[in-house]
């Protein structure tokens, strides 16, 4: 069965439980890494949810997912209001997929 994960701040993610996913706890760049390691090589993850602040930390540990994980790993805003950095994310995945930014320039 296919699992849904969000990773971030425990304070800002323990309520995606109510909704069924699964969170992992992350406080900082190194736990992220830490965190997302395994998840790369669990074939039962089809999505995985990084809180922005988090992501922000350690853009290119979504990238080493990205590079060895089948699942879609993206980012989200927290109730703080989004920093802007999951649409240039957002962005730069729609640019690599397919080869043009479809999403325009900031």
């Amino acid at each position: 069965m296919s699992k849904a994960i969000v990773v971030g701040e425990r304070s800002l993610i323990l309520g995606f439980r109510g909704v069924g996913m699964e969170v992992v706890p992350a406080e900082d760049a190194e736990g992220l890494r830490r965190a997302l390691g395994p998840l790369s090589r669990d074939a039962d993850v089809a999505l995985v949810l990084v809180t922005e602040s988090l992501a922000a930390q350690a853009p290119d540990a979504l990238d080493d997912f990205r590079s060895v994980s089948r699942a879609v790993i993206t980012t989200i805003p927290t109730h703080m209001g989004s920093t802007g950095f999951a649409f240039k994310e957002m962005r730069s995945v729609v640019e690599r997929s397919i080869g043009v930014d479809m999403l325009g320039k900031d």
